[in-house]
């Protein structure tokens, strides 16, 4: 069966006790899917543009362009858990559509930028859009879906995630082979214009709970915080750890989320809702999720790097040679989401972490300068992208099944900003490996193939705990 048919299979069939699926349910689910869709693949499709964007602003220097990369994710990172937090208060529905409308048109401005400021500017008001679609579309998928339902669902929405990004760097290549960096950009519009327009056809509003808007202060605080946090560990290898401009990023940002934590403490509309933090499953999830946000994102741009460097495979090659295990974590996610019921999703993370982990691992020991592709790094890739489908998978379901039902945006913004903080503090390691190790040969590449190991080591021992809250 292939990994679309699954993906049919899960959506389609009913869960026991679950009431008739509805036109509303199924919107919501191919809508957020859509969404999804849109956001990781401008994620991975913009990594295989770079040489192109070089020959375009030759005299830019490579650490500039690396800002229309760092504009996006500071931006994301920083939003995620504010826009969480105001989907569940001004409308879900309302929120993703006009996040959708900004991520759109953003990527038009992308697309058309004649100057690389005009291009960093347009990169980061993606970033706002993305961060204000994510959570409230995984909060629509929620809202519209039966308990029995909700496992299957979220293993379609991460399955459709894991095919953005399978498709992702293959298609960014032949994207920019064919028409150039700029073409990476608009191939957003007509998937966002769709999007925007059955939204308003056929998604209805949906209604709010009559909170007021959180506190501004904390929020402000809270956004600042964590920008200067992912800022400040993104730019630490390049600026160095202990230039003033680094220290000053981690320092005000540390300051700035624990103001935000102060302020959600006493104000009787919070920036944070403390109450989530009481369900201890909620709580591991957010433990697992950073660990594992913190493997995976280095994973996924070392294994990269490794073969369009050290194996000197082209962007197009060493795009479709990834996508491979892109298209087995999407299998897992199906998997995960029509078979492991609710009291096995801590399973799922703990399994799925493992096989990641080791498949880390048996990089770090069998890779080396010698091409062994289909007898190495394939079949190996194939394990591990199973093991990260099943594990973010298990972390979502996990996760939605102890939030309460207003509280779904909020939550899912709060388990996505520790995945993307997680992923920002990995690829800060990475980069400070390749750094120490003069990116000589495959060296430096094992060395953080083996610390991307420990990672996911560290999220399935913190499964464990997921289990014992969970049955508390």
């Amino acid at each position: 069966m292939t990994t679309s048919q699954s993906a049919a299979t899960a959506a389609t069939t009913p869960a026991p006790d679950a009431p008739p699926r509805t036109p509303m349910e199924r919107v919501a689910l191919a809508l957020a899917s859509g969404a999804t869709f849109l956001a990781v693949l401008d994620t991975t499709v913009v990594n295989i543009a770079f040489a192109d964007l070089h020959k375009s602003f030759p005299t830019e220097a490579l650490a500039n362009l690396t800002w229309v990369v760092t504009a996006y994710t500071v931006v994301f990172a920083a939003l995620l858990a504010v826009a969480g937090r105001v989907a569940d208060v001004v409308g879900r529905r309302r929120l993703f559509l006009w996040s959708t409308v900004l991520f759109t048109l953003a990527s038009l401005g992308s697309g058309a930028a004649q100057g690389l400021d005009m291009l960093v500017i347009a990169r980061a008001v993606q970033g706002l859009g993305a961060a204000g679609m994510i959570p409230s579309a995984l909060g629509l998928v929620l809202a519209h879906t039966p308990a029995p339902r909700r496992h299957a669902a979220i293993g379609v929405w991460g399955a459709v995630g894991s095919l953005a990004a399978a498709v992702g760097p293959s298609l960014g290549g032949l994207l920019v082979d064919v028409w150039g960096w700029r073409a990476v950009f608009l191939i957003n519009l007509p998937l966002g214009v769709a999007i925007t327009f059955l939204t308003v056809r056929k998604l209805a509003a949906d209604r709010t709970d009559g909170r007021r808007m959180p506190d501004p202060i904390g929020t402000v605080a809270l956004a600042l915080g964590l920008g200067g946090l992912v800022f400040g560990v993104t730019q630490g290898s390049d600026w160095g750890w202990t230039d003033s401009r680094v220290l000053g990023l981690l320092i005000g940002g540390a300051v700035c989320t624990v103001l935000a934590l102060v302020l959600s403490r006493r104000h009787s509309s919070p920036a944070i809702e403390w109450d989530l933090w009481r369900s201890r499953v909620f709580a591991g999830t957010n433990v697992s999720s950073f660990f594992f946000g913190a493997s995976m994102y280095a994973y996924l741009l070392s294994s990269l790097l490794f073969l369009n460097t050290v194996w000197r495979y082209s962007e197009l090659k060493a795009g479709l040679a990834v996508s491979p295990g892109a298209f087995a974590a999407a299998f897992g996610a199906v998997v995960v989401g029509r078979f492991a019921g609710p009291s096995r999703q801590w399973l799922a993370v703990g399994i799925g972490s493992a096989m990641f982990g080791g498949s880390l691992a048996a990089l770090y020991g069998l890779l080396g300068t010698e091409q062994k592709y289909l007898e190495i790094m394939l079949p190996i890739g194939i394990v591990a992208g199973v093991g990260i489908g099943a594990a973010l998978t298990g972390i979502s379901n996990a996760a939605a099944a102890a939030l309460p039902a207003d509280r779904f945006a909020a939550g899912t913004g709060l388990l996505m900003t520790s995945r993307q903080v997680g992923g920002a503090l990995g690829i800060a390691v990475f980069a400070a490996i390749l750094s120490n190790a003069g990116m000589i040969g495959p060296h430096g590449y094992l060395r953080a193939f083996l610390a991307s190991a420990i990672c996911a080591g560290a999220a399935a021992v913190s499964s464990i705990g997921v289990r014992e809250r969970a049955g508390r």
